[in-house]
């Protein structure tokens, strides 16, 4: 099939997220129009990130009176802005400030103030709110409040609306199929090895909402509810009672959920069906490892595909190997490491890189992303050099998409494997030193991994 067909089925099938084209703006534009985000023309891809970042600055900077005072206070303004080099003078936010919420009522207000434009008619029943019950009652209006979480146990909120979650969607499934095409298909069958997307707000859920939309059929992992206290007393260390209780009820699951992860696989072996394997890496190595202890393998040969991200921790002071997970997955269920892809990306953006099938390094989508890497002072210290990363997110109308995180990296101006155009992050991305342990991996790997060998 070619290329053009193949993503002509993904947008047909993708197309409610989609908006009306005569409305797109310029960040629609560096969303939606570009067939593979990364194999464009450097200089198409500049044009689109360019006028697209300075399109959601200029709304940001007028629009959200909590980004524009913080704005004035570094002493920047949005008309200084003349061409992509001017870029890396945009004021960014750092991710730890999406954790200092209050509690309550005042939840809620912090949530609006962060969110630019105008929000839906939020109704707040009780006085005193969880923030789960913050969060549906947002949810409940049309937005698509998420929130992901740390060791620490303190979450991190962010107040997407509608249109910045289907953005957020179709992206990141355009970007992984294009890395896997030929390979992926609508007739496949899939398992996401994640919690059930339409009962949980928890980010790592609910990014699998688009498997439905360009997958034949879904199962998952855990399919139950996963609320903001859930994954609390899962991430949390002390040795309270309703942690320990927490943790026991949702982890003796795991076993079930891996023993019925390998009868899905021997069946579809067996069935002869296309399918895909979607989720953290550490079920899946347990998965492994259970078909290891059973003595069986499958060869599931060119009709498979497996998409990671999350984070490589297996348990609390063990760290999956990358190439040894690869050779695992060749070993035991047949699919050779260009068909074993992972995914980097985050609660606080809409970009997410994807590792090419020839060297697993994390490929960007430089249409509408911006990628910096920072020193200590916030300076870019550009490509080859190990910082922070950092990013403006072209794409973000729901908030200043604006972002230094606390992830080490180092960023080439090229892929040192494939002809692809465009930055790339080197694999095996860790967090800064004195940072907490974050990410979707870590929070599922924490409420599951009990009663296997982890936590």
């Amino acid at each position: 099939m070619e290329y053009t067909e193949y993503i002509r089925k993904f947008d047909a099938l993708t197309s409610r997220y989609i908006p009306n084209k005569a409305d797109w703006t310029p960040s629609d534009q560096a969303v939606y129009s570009p067939s593979n985000y990364f194999c464009m023309h450097e200089s198409e891809a500049d044009d689109l990130r360019f006028k697209a970042v300075r399109f959601q600055l200029n709304r940001h900077y007028h629009g959200n009176k909590t980004y524009r005072t913080y704005c004035e206070e570094v002493g920047f303004n949005p008309d200084s802005m003349r061409s992509a080099e001017d870029l890396d003078n945009v004021p960014v936010v750092s991710a730890d400030f999406f954790k200092t919420y209050p509690s309550g009522r005042d939840f809620a207000l912090w949530l609006a103030n962060i969110y630019t434009g105008e929000l839906p008619k939020v109704r707040i029943k009780n006085k005193e709110p969880t923030p789960d019950e913050v969060i549906d009652s947002f949810n409940a209006a049309g937005m698509a409040v998420a929130y992901s979480s740390g060791t620490s146990g303190r979450h991190t909120f962010i107040p997407r609306d509608m249109r910045a979650f289907h953005s957020n969607e179709y992206s990141l499934s355009k970007g992984a199929i294009s890395m896997f095409y030929p390979r992926w298909s609508p007739d496949m069958r899939s398992f996401l090895m994640m919690p059930n997307p339409f009962k949980t707000n928890l980010f790592a859920g609910r990014l699998g909402t688009v498997m439905y939309d360009i997958m034949k059929d879904v199962e998952v992992a855990l399919d139950r509810e996963v609320n903001t206290e859930t994954v609390r007393q899962s991430m949390a260390k002390g040795d309270g009672i309703m942690s320990k209780l927490t943790k026991y009820v949702v982890s003796r699951s795991t076993q079930r959920s891996v023993d019925r992860i390998v009868n899905w696989i021997g069946e579809r072996a067996k069935d002869g069906s296309r399918m895909a394997l979607v989720g953290v890496p550490f079920m899946l190595h347990y998965v492994l490892n259970e078909l290891k202890e059973r003595g069986k393998s499958f060869n599931l040969g060119d009709r498979t595909m497996i998409l990671t991200g999350g984070g490589w921790k297996a348990h609390e002071d063990q760290r999956i190997p990358e190439d040894r997970f690869r050779k695992d997955v060749e070993e035991m269920l047949g699919v050779p490491p260009e068909y074993c892809l992972d995914m980097y990306g985050m609660v606080e953006g809409n970009g997410w890189m994807i590792q090419c099938p020839e060297g697993h390094h994390l490929h960007i989508p430089h249409s509408y992303l911006h990628p910096m890497v920072l020193d200590d002072d916030n300076r870019n210290v550009g490509y080859g050099k190990y910082g922070r990363f950092a990013f403006l997110d072209g794409s973000m109308g729901s908030y200043p998409g604006f972002i230094v995180t606390n992830d080490k990296v180092r960023m080439l101006e090229h892929c040192p494997h494939c002809g692809r155009p465009g930055p790339v992050l080197e694999p095996g991305v860790t967090r800064m030193p004195g940072k907490e342990m974050r990410g979707c991996g870590e929070e599922v790997r924490k409420m599951m991994a009990a009663d296997v060998g982890g936590a």
